[in-house]
């Protein structure tokens, strides 16, 4: 938020230089981002860093010093033809000490061109020979020095300056028509030199987001007494009442409603103070109607929105016009003030009347019933409304405002009437309109302003400083607290601009932010840890986790974090073809903060998939994981299952590039295979079985099914190649898989045998079979494994074979096969018993017969 000093000094003395107010506000919790003087001085010397509890970089200054012997109020008493030129006009002007015949192109001035001495002369500013002020010709800020000059056979050297070339904003269409109270000669910077603010609002402290919020910080920290601007108008029209109703449908969502009316307004440009504030603080002066609204929600906080009343009657068929606040309808319409017609969502708050949609409430005004320059009269409208329903408009809107900012992060309906009422009066200032007596005001569901009691032990307690309860007391009074000492027990009555005070402990944790801020976060000492560290208790499912991803790591593997909120389109992609995924599956969030952010996750994959996207461009070889949750509705209960889940997402070159060149391949089935079976070793994890299985999202004949005591652990395999397509991924085989972390976790045995090495040495032989070619190797495994015994201590398929002179429809699997005892070196004959056995048993299970090496 951008607060020009000059419009702050309205509501607070300032006592402090502006370097010393940016630190203290800083240090308060409103970080000023950026000092940019307008006209006046600039320190010779940088900022220091705040540093303390509020740690930040440097307050970065900025702007442009205007001399005070060169920049001064001028009065132009004649504007004239140029002799060679049709698109500037010379003027003549006085400067306070002497006349100057000055030339410009300001748009304008060509109305007062050639009519002789001016009744009223014009106030601008004027910059000599000599000044240095920014090119208004230039992009950007651009600093120049004003030089004689002919142009078009007229000598310059001095000029008439706009917005730009001040510095006060980009504004170049025109030269700047001062006020007409601007005194004759005197140092633009005397007269309007400025700096602004720029203050970074943090949610916590919402209700600073305006001029008076501000002051409230600066009088508190200061010390200084508050000057709140006046909410009294002067009201000489005709009652209000029966001239315009209110209707609330639902309080929740809007708990306060209030309406002024002003007749016979003329709508004409804002005196330049105005403007230049409103330029100031960001905004872009309109008329004298519409400024006078954003002006007071820059300064008290409250937007407001201004109704072409006569368009609201004609509405109505002439009728008094009745505002009535309620939700969208399905599929609802309104062109709101930027030309886009809005599809509404149902739970979308508007303002209506009986024709139809008016505005979307806190957020945007309809094109219908704007102020025009025709308006002659104005309907006022100021309001409090729901601020988490507000986020849900501005998010499915895809739309912002200076109003839904504010509404967004919380605005106490106690400050509607006094915004209609400070509004009210402005307008008439500034248009000659008269103002309707008293307020039309619905108001159902007035706020309960929370009492916070605590002790002073509990000052000393939270924030580790002693105070006395006076001087807890003094401080909440200095933010307009309404505080009761009773002794060392205090009970602060909440202001009623304030909503983000709680009740109970969490009230009391509000009100020690409060009091640590005003008293100073840098005064605070530093103390030693006072309390008994807490026991310390074995998490021995956290500490599970972590050695599963230790244990991935060292495989190779990298972890990433994704997103846990996505969109059903972006999980539809890990299945082929165009699948649509029923939002029903799925957890909703009722107030997403994108569109693409909808719905919490039932996989891990496609969140890996997208990191890979980002990546596969610059990494030669992807090796990923992630352990987290999904979610998954849980019929009859209100929250979801949580389960944990395990997903490896690898691709790319099987050996990274070293200075020999060596390449081999991309990486495989097999060698994700590879490293599920080594974590697997790694948690001691046996019997898992591995089932040639299809799964849609993978390549058939490449997928497999992983069980454990006959449940399903998880699916591992490669990418089906219409699903790889669906992510900008380089087209080498991705391999997948995706592990019931929960079951892993509770087969890791909680204790496992070491087994010494062995004293006595291996007998190693290779065995062939040839079986039918549909026999798992995997299963023949497990029968050799069986009838080998505890002798067999290895099986290891080390060649597939099918063709000449196999038969058809047969295959050969060969198996290198360990025998080791502990206690002996064992015989051949022993050998050959088991290795006998073995052939038996397969030829029980299989059929098979021994293949002749």
């Amino acid at each position: 938020m951008k607060v020009p000093v000059s419009w702050l000094k309205e509501y607070v003395e300032i006592t402090l230089t502006i370097e010393e107010l940016a630190r203290r506000l800083t240090l308060a919790g409103l970080e000023v981002e950026e000092l940019r003087y307008v006209g006046l001085p600039m320190p010779a010397s940088r900022l220091e860093p705040t540093g303390g509890a509020h740690a930040r970089q440097e307050t970065k200054i900025s702007g442009l010093e205007w001399a005070r012997d060169k920049i001064v109020v001028a009065a132009v008493l004649e504007v004239m033809p140029h002799p060679n030129a049709d698109r500037l006009v010379l003027c003549r002007l006085d400067d306070g000490s002497q006349e100057h015949v000055v030339l410009t192109g300001a748009p304008n001035l060509f109305p007062y061109k050639g009519i002789g001495k001016l009744e009223q002369p014009l106030k601008v500013p004027y910059a000599r020979e000599g000044a240095r002020i920014f090119d208004g010709h230039q992009p950007g800020q651009v600093l120049t020095t004003l030089k004689r000059a002919k142009i078009r056979g007229v000598e310059s050297y001095s000029m008439i300056c706009s917005e730009k070339e001040l510095g006060i904003s980009e504004d170049h269409e025109g030269i700047i028509i001062l006020d007409d109270d601007a005194p004759l000669g005197m140092p633009l910077a005397d007269y309007m030199g400025d700096v602004v603010l720029d203050i970074a609002i943090t949610p916590n402290i919402a209700r600073a987001a305006s001029i008076l919020g501000v002051a409230r910080e600066v009088a508190a920290l200061c010390g200084t007494p508050l000057h709140p601007p006046s909410y009294d108008f002067l009201a000489e029209g005709a009652p209000i009442e029966g001239r315009a109703f209110i209707q609330i449908q639902n309080a929740e969502l809007n708990p306060r409603f209030v309406l002024g009316l002003i007749e016979g307004v003329q709508i004409a440009p804002s005196p330049y103070w105005v403007q230049r504030r409103l330029r100031l603080a960001g905004m872009r002066p309109i008329n004298n109607i519409v400024d006078a609204t954003n002006y007071v929600m820059l300064e008290v906080g409250e937007p407001l929105h201004a109704f072409d009343y006569d368009a609201l009657q004609k509405r109505a068929n002439g009728h008094p016009p009745t505002i009535i606040t309620r939700t969208a309808k399905r599929n609802e319409r309104l062109i709101t003030l930027d030309n886009v017609t809005r599809v509404l969502d149902d739970f979308t708050v508007l303002v209506c009347d009986t024709a139809g949609p008016l505005s979307i409430a806190g957020v945007m005004g309809g094109a219908e019933t704007e102020v025009h320059a025709g308006t002659r009269n104005v309907l006022l409208e100021g309001a409090a409304w729901n601020f988490i329903n507000i986020r849900r408009t501005i998010a499915a809107q895809n739309m912002s405002s200076e109003a839904a900012y504010r509404f967004s992060r919380g605005v106490h309906p106690a400050m509607a009437a006094r915004g209609v009422a400070r509004c009210l009066e402005l307008m008439r200032q500034w248009s000659g309109g008269k103002v309707a007596q008293g307020l039309v005001d619905a108001y159902p569901l007035p706020p309960e302003d929370p009492i916070v009691e605590f002790h002073t032990t509990d000052v000393r307690r939270w924030l580790g400083i002693d105070l006395r309860a006076d001087e807890v007391a003094e401080i909440l009074q200095r933010l307009e607290f309404k505080v009761e000492v009773e002794g060392d027990l205090l009970r602060a009555k909440t202001p009623d601009h304030r909503l983000d005070i709680g009740t109970g402990v969490i009230g009391m944790a509000d009100l020690m932010e409060e009091i640590a801020r005003i008293y100073g976060y840098e005064r605070i000492p530093e103390t030693r840890l006072a309390d008994e560290l807490p026991p310390q208790r074995v998490n021995l499912r956290h500490e599970v986790e972590e050695h599963l991803r230790d244990l991935l790591v060292d495989l190779g593997l990298q972890e990433v974090m994704t997103y846990r909120l996505t969109a059903p389109e972006r999980e539809a992609r890990l299945l082929p073809g165009e699948v649509e995924m029923d939002e029903a599956e799925y957890v909703r969030l009722a107030n997403p903060i994108a569109i693409d952010r909808r719905v919490m996750r039932r996989n891990l994959l496609a969140a890996l998939l997208e990191v890979a996207e980002r990546n596969a461009r610059q990494e030669t070889r992807l090796a990923l994981f992630e352990i987290g949750p999904v979610y998954v509705p849980s019929k009859g209960f209100e929250l979801p299952q949580e389960p944990l889940r395990l997903a490896i997402l690898m691709g790319g070159g099987r050996v990274l590039p070293f200075w020999q060149g060596a390449t081999d391949g991309h990486l495989d089935f097999y060698d994700l295979k590879g490293v599920v079976e080594a974590l697997f070793r790694s948690l001691h994890i046996e019997g898992i079985a591995y089932q040639a299985a299809e799964h849609p999202t993978y390549h058939p004949g490449m997928c497999a099914r992983l069980l454990i005591d006959a449940r399903e652990l998880g699916w591992m395999g490669v990418l089906h190649p219409s699903v790889q397509a669906k992510w900008d991924v380089p087209d080498f085989p991705l391999l997948a898989a995706e592990l019931d972390a929960e079951l892993l976790l509770e087969v890791i045995p909680p204790r496992f045998n070491l087994v010494p090495i062995p004293a006595y040495p291996p007998v190693r032989e290779d065995l062939a079979l040839i079986l039918d070619a549909q026999v798992e190797a995997g299963r023949v495994a497990e029968v050799i494994r069986q009838a080998g015994g505890r002798l067999l201590v290895g099986v290891q398929l080390f060649d597939v074979y099918q063709g000449e002179p196999i038969e058809s429809g047969k295959k050969s699997l060969a198996y290198r096969l360990t025998y080791q005892a502990e206690d002996r070196t064992l015989t051949d004959e022993e050998v050959a018993k088991i290795r006998q056995r073995i052939v038996q048993r397969a030829e029980q299970e299989f059929g098979a017969k021994l293949r002749a090496v």
